[in-house]
């Protein structure tokens, strides 16, 4: 599942380049795409311009794959509103993320997922990621939500393999990574798939890897985790998506431009991601 940038042009959305990434991955063969999540730069679209690429995309791709919409917010009511946009657009799904810095307890974690489910009838996708929100999602509070009939999986970007191992042990909820390194390692003890950040550059061989791993052919699917982590590592060198965006930009896919407060990347830090994608054979 590739977790899509958004492109940008002279501060706009740049529909043409998303035209453009979207056919790359239709090509690709991706699984799910999910536009507005982190990667899309959610936190800097206003909610006019988060609706729109949500609705661009569910158009563009016109159920040739699903779409997962990012649609998460630190407020619950408007969470909720994206929500309701991405049924009322027929998207397949919705990723919705913890809410962050306001960090909730967990009963409060617990209800902010709740009201959404009972108030929005599509799959939900639970997205812990504490790295960027300041608070997790515990095992046990997922397994609450679990029995909630759309909440469906859960993106597990804590980083923690006991996190998934525990989740697992609770509930019978589909676990999806979300840190490309660890994706092979977390899908040994039960993951069934990713979210990809590396998948905007090489969609195609992380498909290959993940349903390698599906079918159980763990040595050539090893082989392609260990020719993808470096890729895996240096988008991270940077606060993500800024490396994705470089790469993309590299490759000639889309005009690398940011929002504040976000910015282009350091030298040396470019030279190191430079060096990875030629290895990779992504850029001469």
């Amino acid at each position: 599942m590739a977790a899509l940038v958004t492109p940008f042009r002279s501060g706009k959305v740049d529909d043409r380049a998303l035209a453009g990434l979207l056919e790359f991955h239709l090509k690709a063969r991706t699984d799910v795409i999910i536009p507005c999540g982190t990667t899309g730069e959610s936190a800097t679209l206003s909610h006019e311009e988060h609706r729109r690429v949500m609705s661009f995309v569910v158009d563009y791709v016109a159920g040739r794959v699903p779409v997962i919409c990012g649609a998460g917010s630190n407020n619950t009511a408007e969470a909720l509103g994206l929500v309701q946009h991405a049924k009322k657009i027929k998207a397949d799904g919705v990723l919705v993320v913890t809410p962050y810095y306001n960090k909730p307890t967990q009963e409060g974690l617990y209800r902010h997922f709740e009201f959404i489910a009972r108030k929005a009838d599509i799959p939900i996708v639970l997205y812990n990621v504490p790295s960027r929100t300041g608070v997790s999602l515990s095992p046990q509070t997922v397994a609450r939500l679990a029995k909630l009939s759309n909440v469906v999986a859960i993106k597990e970007a804590s980083g923690n393999l006991d996190q998934v191992d525990q989740i697992l042990e609770l509930c019978g909820i589909t676990v999806i990574s979300g840190d490309d390194s660890l994706t092979l390692p977390m899908m040994s003890i039960g993951a069934r798939g990713v979210i990809s950040v590396a998948a905007n550059v090489v969609p195609h061989r992380v498909r290959e890897m993940v349903h390698l791993a599906l079918e159980g052919n763990w040595e050539e699917a090893r082989q392609l985790h260990r020719e993808l982590y470096p890729l895996s590592k240096v988008l991270f060198i940077e606060t993500n998506p800024i490396p994705v965006k470089t790469a993309l930009g590299l490759m000639k896919k889309i005009k690398p431009e940011f929002r504040l407060p976000l910015c282009e990347m350091r030298a040396e830090n470019q030279k190191k991601l430079e060096d990875v994608l030629k290895k990779l054979g992504v850029i001469s």
